[in-house]
């Protein structure tokens, strides 16, 4: 291939600007605040499932202490009814001494509800505290991803404003450059990330392997307009000042 030695050189140019694209996109792929957030990400997943299972814990024992409450409530309104009829007197001194026994009998009955309502408004406070431990957990991994997003759109946005005016000065040197050179410079650097080297010391700046001195006979022999590539890794050498030819 042969192409004006202005732009092989500007490939030079090009190449430093696609290597610095690579850079900046590396920087945008490697930002801290990626994983971070990833990591915040899945903490958030756990923190809502907690959430969910106390909040329906909670509602559960909410329930049952209801029951309770209403349990106990039945018993002081029957032992209420029985001891108005008790101090009324109304009735056989049978009718009475039953009204007694039933009246014990819900007494200690009431007790025993009144324990287990204690049971369960234990374990609805105990619950309580759980829910609020997990929103506020929630409300605090919240504000912390709002923060750690913030930080990593501030890099980001800085990084792409870069991106964007390195890919705009590429597109300036790629308007210089014919499309057989263009594409021959592409299709090097997608197969090893480097399309174009310069020649610098009898060395080729993309593998680092001195040339030969057959390989440099040659290139000394070679027209200015010759698109030279390297014998080991194929890159486009670009000659330079320092080449050594």
């Amino acid at each position: 291939m042969r192409a004006d030695p202005t732009q092989q050189q500007r490939l030079l140019d090009l190449q430093a600007l696609d290597t610095r694209l690579g850079q900046l996109d590396h920087q945008l792929r490697s930002l801290p605040e990626h994983a971070r957030l990833e990591t915040l990400t899945a903490r958030a997943a756990d923190l809502d499932a907690e959430v969910v299972r106390t909040t329906t814990a909670r509602g559960d024992v909410q329930r049952e202490l209801t029951k309770a409450e209403q349990d106990v409530q039945l018993v002081r309104d029957r032992a209420a009814r029985d001891q108005q009829r008790l101090d009324a007197g109304s009735g056989s001194a049978k009718d009475l001494q039953a009204i007694q026994h039933e009246l014990e009998s819900l007494a200690r009955r009431q007790r025993t509800l009144e324990d287990e309502e204690l049971e369960v408004m234990e374990r609805a406070e105990a619950l309580d505290g759980e829910v609020a431990r997990a929103e506020a957990a929630r409300e605090a991994l919240a504000a912390e991803t709002a923060e750690v997003t913030a930080s990593r759109d501030t890099k980001a946005g800085a990084l792409e404003a870069d991106r964007a005016e390195v890919a705009a000065g590429r597109e300036a040197i790629v308007a210089d450059i014919s499309d057989e050179l263009l594409a021959l410079y592409d299709k090097i650097r997608a197969q090893s990330g480097t399309g174009a080297a310069p020649l610098q010391q009898r060395r080729c700046g993309g593998c680092q392997l001195e040339l030969n001195n057959v390989d440099l006979g040659r290139f000394r022999g070679a027209d200015e307009d010759e698109v030279l590539r390297c014998e080991e890794c194929r890159r486009i050498l670009v000659r330079t000042p320092e080449s050594g030819l």
